[in-house]
This record gives structure tokens, C-alpha cells and sequence, in this order.
């Protein structure tokens, strides 16, 4: 892999979707080039999955240093401002840092700032959990709205959760954020652009090769531990797989459903990254990986 672009002496983003090859490129770049690959993507930060979420392999991570995957245990609430405090202290710890993920808000805390809003209360927590999406999304103000994904509920009850907090708008919150722990001028931001039908030919093959690498395994050493609220059960292929094994979908069905949901999930990430990420260098990603 040629990369005679990409400058040796500054950090790397490598962002992108799903089943892009975002972590072939990142363990090419520290190969050829040295440095640590830290995790930007939020199901990878847990323990109990390594094959569901494509964490790179033992194998993989014996080949370059590796930083925040599977690292929380299952039942951790962990969240972008959790992720930007551990990731800070890796910026100057002596190994240049290639970051690489698909979780488009792990890049925008680092690349813009976050806004340092006090933490949600558990009992504003339980109000929200109870609400709809609608209601959820009713209450807030068009500045806010404007600037999430309000199909992600994550997102708007966060966004919620701010504003029956402080009494501020998330968008307020933001307006005030400090300077960022790494510009993009002090970088080489790269996402990776993929084609619509090769990454869906992709998904359709990983999923299967997941179950081949033992997913289902995987999700049955943690049957007895799954709660679908928790954010580690929420990975895409969990909640199909404990559904095959508590009875309720064929393995068929299951991987039918994972490889649409995972579809859904990469068109998302791709126009969130198309709006959000427009000055970042674009890579064809069947340019740097075999499909």
C-alpha cells in the first residue's frame, strides 16, 4: 500500500463506514509508518464483543500498539465526553496517535471541542427513558434540532436530557465550547468514501465471516448478561443474535436482519459524514482494500 500521501510527522483520523477497510488502512499507516491506532468507535470500547463489532484481532493488535478497545466492561455507560478525556492524554504520550473509527461524534469532540455540560441526573435519565421519540423530539429547540440526527434517539434524549438539566439548549451549550484537543490543521483527516453496492457486498460477506469467527459464541457467553438498554448490547448483530438464541429468528433470519440493519447503519454514517466531514481528504476505500 502506497502511502507516500500521508504525512509521517502528524497525527491521523481515519474516519468511515461500516465494513470500509478504516482499520486495514490505520494498521497499514502504523506498519509502514509508526504509531499507536486508538479506537473512535463506540462499540468497540467493550470487553465482551471483539467479533460482533470487528475489533481488530489479537493477531492484529500484536502487530502495532493499540489504544481504548475493549476496555469498558459491558454494563458501562460511556459516552463521546468519556472517550475525549481518555483519548487527550494519548495526543502527546510519545507515539504518533492514528485515530480510526466510525462514530462521527468521537471526530467532531476532537476535531471541534465539547462543550463541558454538567452530567445528567439518574432520575432525569428514567424521566427521558420513558418518553417517546416524538415527545422527546417535540420539546426541544430548532437550533438543536437542527444540528442532530433526530432520527437517533440517542441524540435528541441526550439533547433532552441537557435541557431539562441545565434549563440551557444543547445548541447554547455548544456555542460555548473550548478550543479542541487537536484542530484539523494539526492533522491528516481521512474518510473514507465508499461506494453504496461494494459496501453492501461487503456487509452481506462480513457478517457471515463473523459467524464463522465465532459471533455466536461470542453472544452466548453473554446471554445470561444481555439487557437490551444497556449501550453494549445495542451493537449491531447483538440484539439479532440473542434473538436467535433465545428461539425467536432462525440463524438465517438473524443474519438477514443484521446485514440490514448494519446497511441502515452505513448509509447514516455516510451522509453524516458527506454533511459533516466536507474538508476532510476523501479515500476510495477499494483503492487501499481488497473487497
Amino acid at each position: 500500500m502506497n502511502l507516500d500521501h500521508i504525512a509521517d510527522d502528524k497525527p491521523v483520523l481515519i474516519a468511515g463506514p461500516t465494513a470500509s477497510g478504516k482499520s486495514a488502512l490505520a494498521l497499514a499507516i502504523a506498519e509502514q509508518q509508526g504509531g499507536v491506532i486508538i479506537n473512535a468507535d463506540a462499540s468497540q470500547v467493550y470487553a465482551c464483543w471483539r467479533v460482533v463489532t470487528a475489533r481488530p484481532s489479537a493477531e492484529e493488535e500484536s502487530r502495532a500498539p493499540h489504544a481504548l478497545y475493549g476496555h469498558q466492561p459491558y454494563d458501562a455507560i460511556y459516552s463521546a465526553g468519556h472517550w475525549l478525556r481518555e483519548v487527550t492524554p494519548l495526543l502527546t504520550g510519545g507515539e504518533r496517535p492514528i485515530i480510526v473509527g466510525g462514530t462521527g461524534l468521537y471526530f467532531l469532540t476532537l476535531t471541534e471541542g465539547m462543550a463541558e455540560i454538567p452530567a445528567t441526573p439518574p432520575e432525569v435519565r428514567a424521566e427521558g427513558d420513558a418518553l417517546s421519540l416524538a415527545d422527546l423530539s417535540a420539546q426541544l429547540d430548532a437550533a438543536t434540532a437542527a444540528r442532530i440526527d433526530m432520527q437517533n434517539r440517542a441524540r435528541v434524549q441526550r439533547a433532552w436530557e441537557v435541557l431539562r438539566t441545565t434549563g440551557r439548549p444543547l445548541a447554547e451549550w455548544q456555542d460555548d465550547t473550548p478550543p479542541p484537543p487537536l484542530p484539523l490543521a494539526a492533522c491528516t483527516p481521512l474518510v473514507l468514501e465508499a461506494d453504496r453496492d461494494w459496501l453492501e457486498s461487503r456487509i452481506r460477506r462480513r457478517f457471515a465471516k463473523m459467524l464463522a469467527e465465532g459471533a455466536l459464541e461470542e453472544a452466548r457467553a453473554m446471554q445470561d448478561r444481555y439487557d437490551p438498554a444497556l449501550p453494549s448490547c445495542k451493537a449491531i448483530g447483538v440484539p439479532e443474535l440473542m434473538a436467535y438464541l433465545a428461539g425467536d429468528l432462525s440463524l438465517e433470519a438473524a443474519e438477514e436482519q443484521a446485514s440490514i440493519a448494519t446497511r441502515q447503519y452505513a448509509k447514516r454514517q455516510r451522509t453524516w459524514f458527506r454533511a459533516r466531514m466536507k474538508v476532510w481528504q476523501k479515500i476510495a476505500p477499494d483503492a487501499i482494500t481488497s473487497p
